[in-house]
């Protein structure tokens, strides 16, 4: 028997991380317009959510065991104990550490198709956006393969804006994913995990992120004491603080 040549080249594809189930984010350079396709998922649900701590100390992000699993969480307890504190002070650090929301979609990059499908990370406004973009008649499911509508998104920091911004357009005609139908079915059978390219900690291991957290220079807890008494404030911001460190 012949070798099935398209076999050897999804395995090349794999080794050189295109098309993989492991797969790659899409990286948005500042000040760059791309064009993107999003991808049907078997579920029937393209945009994935997770909550995402993020900058907790030294940590890479990681996802939220309260808010994605139900799982027991010290730092989501040290944030609501942060917030019920109520001073400025606590509010922001709260802010700082709260789980933000964040979304996922599996995307084909205009122009970088022979990398295989990526994975799409971004904001609640955008995700609302999409939303209302699918929910439109005039475009509906901006996924279907045959019918589906490709994605003008431009990632650029506005003059007098602190952070910058994704704006998100659906060109007006609907086109093909691809006109070549063996690419479609290659991509469509090697969706990135995307559940897996989430880093996820044990309860355990989040306490101890928490408590390095409290023991390094970004949190000085008899500062923090000293500041919730100048203000009046109530001192469970430093019994917080005390039973964590």
């Amino acid at each position: 028997m012949a070798i099935d040549m398209s076999k050897m080249k999804k395995k090349l594809d794999q080794l050189n991380n295109k098309g993989s189930t492991g797969g790659q984010y899409l990286k948005m350079e500042l000040g760059n317009t791309y064009e993107i396709r999003i991808l049907p998922t078997p579920d029937g649900d393209p945009f994935k959510q997770y909550f995402v701590h993020y900058r907790v100390g030294d940590s890479q992000p990681f996802l939220s065991p309260k808010k994605n699993f139900n799982e027991d969480d010290a730092l989501d307890r040290f944030v609501r104990k942060l917030y019920d504190e109520g001073s400025e002070e606590s509010r922001n650090m709260a802010r700082d550490l709260s789980a933000k929301a964040r979304f996922f979609s599996p995307v084909i990059v205009r122009g970088q198709e022979d990398e295989g499908p990526k994975v799409w990370s971004y904001s609640k406004t955008v995700y609302q956006e999409l939303l209302k973009t699918v929910l439109d008649p005039d475009f509906g499911d901006i996924t279907d393969p045959n019918t589906g509508f490709d994605l003008k998104v431009t990632y650029d920091k506005p003059n007098g804006k602190m952070y910058p911004e994704t704006v998100v357009r659906p060109r007006p005609k609907a086109s093909k994913l691809s006109k070549d139908e063996n690419q479609v079915e290659e991509w469509l059978a090697n969706l990135p995990d995307i559940d897996g390219m989430q880093t996820r900690k044990t309860p355990a291991e989040v306490q101890e992120i928490l408590d390095a957290f409290l023991m390094s220079d970004d949190v000085d807890p008899e500062e923090m004491a000293s500041e919730t008494v100048r203000s009046g404030g109530s001192s469970r911001v430093a019994d917080a603080l005390s039973d964590l460190v």
